[in-house]
């Protein structure tokens, strides 16, 4: 379930209408995510398109769940409907930990590894980082401090247009890669972005990442 928490902390939102009724949304561009999720939940509810708001945007899905526990659960969690700049950091237990941040990393984050020329130099150099994207600066200044925790040792937090990024580099995004796929339970990952680190990983290191099931 942490990883469906993670996830809910990034592309998540809780709804009550004015007949009182309670929801839960998760909202994803993979449908693959939405459908293992449904299935850790016990749920059959219909996973959804959701129109496009610009031609260039990819096709998204949505999971609507209707469920006052779940909305109580929530919010005795800290989430609350507008939770895009005030989400908190929920309290989780160490060994799951790599099950939250995967989740939270499949739905707001993103894995760079591509070919850079750098300077003067005649090599192209690869570029390895890796990112998580919130609008509440102080839900990533938990999260870096976790992961300080967690053994990986740098990060640094930036801002851009009212939205705030979490950055590793080169060193903290292998063990980042180690951290989340290390136990991963009933298939909850995103695979193109598994499929990125471990191509990292063999490119840079020769190494083959075996994921822990």
């Amino acid at each position: 379930m942490a990883y469906v928490l993670g996830f809910f902390a990034a592309d998540g939102t809780m709804i009550k209408n004015n007949r009182g009724a309670h929801f839960i949304e998760f909202h994803i561009t993979d449908r693959i995510v939405l459908s293992r999720i449904r299935d850790v939940l016990g749920s059959n509810h219909k996973i959804s398109l959701r129109p496009k708001k610009k031609s260039t945007h990819r096709l998204g899905y949505r999971l609507q769940i209707g469920s006052k526990k779940m909305y109580a659960d929530l919010s005795v969690l800290g989430f609350t409907p507008n939770k895009s700049k005030s989400v908190t950091f929920p309290a989780v237990p160490v060994s799951l930990v790599g099950d939250f941040v995967r989740g939270y990393f499949d739905g707001d984050g993103c894995v760079y590894f591509k070919l850079h020329k750098v300077g003067d130099r005649k090599k192209p150099r690869w570029i390895f980082t890796t990112r998580f994207t919130s609008g509440c600066k102080q839900f990533l200044v938990d999260l870096l401090s976790v992961l300080r925790s967690m053994k990986l040792q740098k990060g640094f937090i930036t801002s851009k247009n009212g939205s705030y990024d979490l950055v590793f580099s080169h060193k903290d995004s292998v063990a980042l890669c180690y951290l989340m796929y290390n136990n991963v339970s009933r298939n909850l990952f995103l695979p193109r972005k598994f499929r990125r680190f471990r191509k990292a990983l063999r490119i840079l290191f020769g190494k083959k990442v075996k994921m822990r099931l």
